[in-house]
């Protein structure tokens, strides 16, 4: 039997297989069915789910605020390169699963710490003084996940 804590892979196509032949009407092991891991599983779908949300919402906090702080030029293309990337991620992730939705503004204010303390230390690796107090910068939903620009 392929137990979950040293085959993760073998043990869930096995608990995979015997769910489908129980759905399928077919009599098994009850025994068989490890539920408690099963439960684990299903719940960390979701969290990996909202920490993909978390992830793509930095990258795009922190290069708004680089847009809006840095007084470099060059770097600028780039840097909405991976705002539009990474929008177009959240976009599909938010499509596929629209619990995270409501969850987006919280997800925001979250990250918004993390990605300041991130910028900051960019524009300083590159001997930036920032155009702007990082920490009076704010963003909505709308200016996160939709098309909008720092001017």
């Amino acid at each position: 039997m392929n137990d979950y804590h040293t085959d993760t892979v073998g043990w869930s196509e096995r608990q995979a297989a015997l769910l489908r032949r129980r759905a399928a009407g077919e009599l098994i092991n009850e025994a068989d069915l490890d539920w408690p891991n099963i439960a684990e599983e299903i719940e960390s779908l979701g969290k990996r789910e909202q920490q993909r949300l978390y992830n793509r919402v930095m990258t795009v906090l922190e290069h708004l605020i680089r847009l809006q702080a840095s007084p470099s030029i060059d770097p600028r293309a780039g840097w909405r390169s991976t705002i539009v990337r990474s929008r177009v991620q959240i976009a599909k992730l938010l499509q596929d699963n629209p619990s995270l939705r409501p969850t987006a503004p919280d997800v925001i204010a979250g990250a918004l710490p993390a990605a300041r303390e991130i910028a900051a230390e960019a524009l300083a690796e590159h001997g930036e003084q920032p155009r702007v107090e990082l920490d009076t910068l704010t963003y909505s939903v709308g200016q996160v996940l939709g098309p909008w620009w720092p001017q």
